[in-house]
């Protein structure tokens, strides 16, 4: 039976190249919500009364949400329209930051990190494939161009590099730093809303659309390992992201001694710049020198986190985030290629949802596991145990992929 989506819209380049760009500033001000609360944790835990470990598990709230919406949401956009899911993932987000603000205490925080986790499912897949239907019909003689690959990829990356970034000045000298934040995001992401609804076509047309759904998980014969592989590596990049989110302004405070909520923002905004910035840089690089490359600034990011706990420094801090972000960002690129590649052509949305929702597992699980062990032997034990295990465990992952490649 055939099944028809809405009509595409029959606007010319210049409304799509429009907006293909509302639709990146859309897809980028979701990813930063979701890093905007780094440099906020201690002053939450401070007007709420937990602690660390309690911190790590409201940040790892957004985990379930972001596997609810990739696993089972995020494949939607290509049978019912890009904008039919894309609007949805900016209310969603919107009141995820208005939750922030009427609701206090620890449940509040939980619920809304896991609707910004839908959010950011929604958005994640819709907004890349969006981009790309958007820049062909505004540039239809550039059909191979990087551009909207490009732009997604600063999009997602620099999104999430900028939301501590942005908190950190917003609470540093703003008023209500744990309101005026997640108002400024509320009204930002109405305004996209309004915009997407209003001025940017659909690029889903109207064609026949079988009704029985093909398989979402298919990989091509042999590429088992390899997926796992590349899951697992994607698993350990968002492990440091996790932890440098959830963890690196309680650090600086606790033992470091910084109380700028604006500094505190900073190792997420390296780590995260850094990890965009060096993906856009190693744009015709072959996988094998990404994850060549990757596998040795990782572990070297991690070894220097672990100095700055034993001689504390903010300079050596920022400079572990920033050698950790690069070499995260290159391990995560080669993993998600390898994930793409090892897909079936008509399951390849479908694979690369269920590598998304492992890498997002990564995000959260490994930080909660952290402060546990924290609680039980010590920072310094438990970081070390922390970098130790994540460096072999990409190690490990990389070797694998080249093996079952090979």
């Amino acid at each position: 039976m055939v099944r028809r989506g809405p009509r595409a819209d029959a606007r010319g380049p210049a409304a799509h190249l429009r907006g293909f760009w509302i639709a990146a500033a859309a897809f980028a001000a979701v990813m930063a919500f979701g890093t905007a609360p780094t440099p906020l944790w201690p002053l939450f835990a401070e007007r709420d009364r937990f602690g660390p470990t309690m911190v790590t598990v409201a940040f790892a709230a957004i985990v379930v949400g972001t596997a609810a919406g990739f696993l089972l949401l995020g494949h939607l956009s290509d049978r019912h329209g890009r904008r039919v899911v894309i609007i949805p993932a900016l209310l969603v987000t919107t009141a995820s930051a208005v939750l922030f603000v009427v609701w206090h205490g620890l449940p509040a925080l939980v619920v809304a990190r896991a609707l910004n986790g839908v959010g950011t499912g929604l958005m994640a897949s819709t907004a890349t494939a969006y981009l790309a239907d958007l820049y062909q019909r505004a540039r239809p003689g550039r059909p191979l161009s990087p551009v909207p690959g490009t732009v997604a990829a600063a999009a997602n990356l620099g999104g999430l590099a900028l939301g501590p970034l942005l908190a950190g000045v917003l609470a540093e000298w703003a008023p209500e730093p744990l309101v005026t934040t997640f108002v400024v995001f509320a009204v930002l992401m109405t305004a996209l809303s309004v915009a997407l609804l209003l001025d940017v076509p659909e690029t889903v047309p109207r064609t026949g659309r079988m009704e029985g759904a093909p398989r979402r998980f298919g990989l091509r014969p042999g590429a088992g390992a390899v997926f796992a592989a590349a899951a697992g590596t994607g698993a350990a990049a968002f492990a440091v992201m996790g932890f440098f989110s959830s963890l690196s302004a309680v650090m600086l405070r606790g033992v470091l001694g910084e109380p700028s909520v604006f500094v505190a923002g900073m190792p997420g905004f390296a780590l995260f710049a850094a990890s965009a910035l060096v993906q856009l840089a190693a744009g015709g690089w072959s996988g094998a020198r990404m994850s060549g490359i990757g596998v040795v600034l990782f572990p070297a990011g991690l070894a220097l986190t672990v100095l700055s706990v034993y001689h504390p420094s903010l300079a050596l801090f920022l400079a572990a985030a920033t050698i950790t972000g690069a070499g995260a960002g290159l391990l995560f690129k080669a993993s998600l290629a390898e994930a793409a590649e090892s897909a079936r052509r008509e399951s390849r949305a479908g694979v690369l949802a269920v590598f998304f929702a492992t890498a997002y597992a990564g995000l959260g699980l490994p930080s909660i596991a952290f402060t546990v062990a924290q609680d039980h032997v010590g920072l310094r034990a438990s970081l070390v145990g922390f970098a130790v295990l994540l460096s072999v465990g990409a190690a490990v992952a990389v070797a694998v992929a080249r093996r079952a490649r090979g």
